[in-house]
């Protein structure tokens, strides 16, 4: 089966809309400040269409808002409930759950235009890794049969062993 291809445009375009009626009546700076920084890194990864760098950092702060926006309704969802007119407050928590529902969906879309621009989720901790790739691997018993170039030491017949010398 197929993945439909959606438009970034459509999707920042959804959020910034339902983020705007989220912070209608009820919501801190907090919330409006988070997520529409998000939506601009949405309109840089817009304008830069062969950006991976732009598409992954939305990808990162869609996932972080997610967090976030569950941490601002359960704190902040009681406290408001009483102080604003009850269809206002109803509108507007409807539109944010609306929006915190739809950027999973979202992250999916997007991450799926970060890999068809190119981009690898590869992470690089500085760790040695263990790969199955065994080109590069040399057998013991190979080391000391001539015309090795990775053999260490050189014998000659007249003077024994003795170290090569390193033409480096």
């Amino acid at each position: 089966m197929e993945i439909p291809a959606v438009n970034l445009k459509a999707i920042v375009l959804v959020h910034w809309l339902l983020t705007v009626w989220g912070c209608m009546s009820w919501l801190p700076s907090s919330y409006a400040w988070g997520n529409f920084s998000v939506l601009a890194v949405g309109v840089w990864a817009i304008a830069h269409r062969d950006s991976v760098d732009a598409v992954l950092m939305l990808l990162i702060g869609l996932c972080l808002t997610i967090v976030t926006d569950i941490i601002h309704f359960g704190v902040y969802y009681t406290a408001y409930e009483a102080l604003t007119g009850r269809d206002i407050f109803r509108f507007s928590v409807g539109m944010a759950i609306l929006s915190l529902l739809l950027k999973p969906v979202s992250c999916f879309f997007v991450y799926q235009m970060y890999r068809e621009r190119g981009g690898d989720y590869n992470l690089n901790f500085g760790f040695p890794s263990v790969t199955r790739n065994r080109d590069s691997y040399t057998s013991i018993d190979q080391q000391g049969q001539a015309g090795d170039p990775s053999a260490p030491i050189l014998q000659t017949k007249d003077e024994g062993t003795q170290p090569a010398r390193s033409s480096y």
